[in-house]
């Protein structure tokens, strides 16, 4: 059963009516503009919003060591500055401010988050157009060698000018209700945040875009996930309870971009795995392939060969010297049994070795050409190139093509075949229509039916679909598949 997904538009543009309905609240209402005092919540909250980040970005570095996009490193830089703060130098910065607590404890965190909000913008805007590729090794350690190097001046620099930052905010200060303490923090905090908001904001909007033209489950959250991040930001340009022992609406919203993210790694795993599981499955299915081509087909095409040396006359096991097959049956029959025998591994080995995402179209022009070429036949090709199907289908579909041209060569002695793919109705069809003497449909499909027959009847009812033959005699016959 194919799972039903939720677009990254969708789900981008939820998030930011949640927070726009949250900013509203806030701005408006009495009923979001309070908080409560809990300082080990906050640190407990920041420790895991940290390990998130770490977990995120050791998933997007390990995308960027198999794509060596530009993106995904910056992404990955990104996301380890938004989580260095909670990774104990919010707790250093604090211990090493000096007399002047509010000054360095809130500067450092507050440059650095910004610092890593603009890197994720960056992140979501190069990977706009043609996706930039680092294949050289000294250019691809030039980020994070040049994020390292930032972080470690900011850090230094900050340190150094801590007796002349200014207060921001009173730590204890904020009130339990209203707006009051507006005033008493610096003008520089809210623009930071402002300024944080504005990146996550284009960060979202880009991710959301780019998740339209590729199949990646991180990516379809990171939208979502950033605009929460954004609205988060912007609240705290109201309530920066970020740097007080209050929690407000803006810390709920922040929580639920992390959740988001985290969604976004246990699915991006979840995808991980069944890729995983799926280039097994392939790499048996090849081994298998191998296995049979080299032992199987050889073998088979050793009897062929030595079949021509069988007498005319064979005489039957057990019986009378003169009880023996009529001349010339025998090695027919044997070499009759190595050509099915020789088909029917080499479809196997065929399918075993394709690739599982072919198009429909191009599996059954190729058994078309491989059908002509065996059986001697014009066969003609009308397919509608639109339809598709999984693997299961394909391969299903393949054997009827087969089965249905084998049957009317040997059967019907037909010498062209027609093999129509197309809709009919908003159905799926399949058509082997050909030009020899045909049979009877009712005696073959009643109880003495024929084992081809039976076998593409129920090849079409596992598609699910139905499956039909009209027959004419004289007028060839033609085999339908519905689904």
């Amino acid at each position: 059963m194919r799972e039903h997904r939720v677009s990254s538009v969708s789900l981008t543009t939820a998030a930011w009516m949640f927070g726009a309905t949250v900013t509203g609240l806030i701005l408006w209402s009495p009923w979001l503009d309070s908080g409560f005092r809990s300082p080990n919540a906050h640190l407990a909250l920041d420790t895991v919003y940290s390990c998130v980040a770490l977990l995120v970005a050791y998933l997007v570095f390990g995308k960027y060591a198999r794509r060596r996009r530009l993106s995904d490193l910056l992404l990955a830089n990104g996301l380890v500055l938004l989580a260095v703060p909670g990774l104990g130098l919010s707790a250093a910065a604090e211990a090493l401010s000096g007399p002047l607590p509010g000054a360095l404890d809130v500067w450092l965190p507050l440059t650095i988050r910004v610092m890593g909000a603009a890197v994720i913008a960056a992140a979501a805007m190069a990977n706009f157009g043609r996706p930039r590729k680092l294949a050289d090794i000294r250019r691809s350690q030039f980020v994070p060698m040049a994020v390292i190097m930032l972080l470690v001046v900011t850090c230094l620099a900050l340190w150094a000018a801590r007796l002349s930052l200014p207060v921001t905010l009173d730590r204890g200060g904020l009130p339990a209700q209203g707006h009051d303490g507006i005033t008493e923090w610096h003008p520089l905090v809210p623009i930071a945040q402002g300024v944080a908001a504005v990146c996550f904001f284009t960060a979202s909007v880009a991710f959301a875009v780019q998740s339209r033209r590729y199949t990646d489950e991180l990516l379809r959250w990171l939208g979502p996930a950033c605009a929460l991040a954004g609205f988060s930001r912007l609240d705290y340009t109201m309530f920066p309870s970020r740097y007080s022992d209050w929690l407000y609406a803006g810390d709920l919203l922040r929580a639920g971009c992390y959740v988001l993210l985290l969604v976004g790694a246990a699915r991006e795993l979840r995808q991980y795995w069944s890729a995983q599981s799926l280039a097994a499955v392939e790499d048996d299915r090849h081994r298998v392939a191998r296995e049979l081509h080299d032992g199987v087909v050889q073998e088979l095409i050793y009897i062929r060969s030595a079949s021509h040396a069988i007498p005319a006359e064979v005489v039957v096991a057990g019986g009378a010297p003169g009880n023996t097959i009529a001349p010339g049956n025998a090695p027919a029959r044997i070499l009759a049994a190595c050509d099915r025998a020789l088909d029917e591994i080499r479809a196997a080995v065929q399918a075993l070795g394709r690739p599982n995402d072919e198009p429909l179209g191009i599996v059954l022009r190729r058994t078309a050409r491989e059908l002509a070429m065996r059986y001697s036949v014009t066969l003609d090709v009308d397919i509608d190139e639109s339809i598709v199907a999984n693997w299961d289908q394909k391969h299903s579909l393949m054997r009827i093509a087969q089965e249905a041209v084998a049957n009317a060569v040997h059967h019907g002695r037909a010498q062209r075949v027609l093999l129509h793919l197309g809709s009919v109705g908003g159905e799926r069809q399949l058509l082997i229509r050909d030009n020899g003497l045909g049979f009877n449909v009712a005696e073959t499909l009643g109880q003495n039916a024929g084992y081809g027959l039976l076998s593409m009847r129920e090849r079409a009812q596992a598609l699910p679909g139905s499956f039909e033959v009209d027959r004419a005699f004289g007028h060839g016959m033609v085999v339908k598949v519905t689904w």
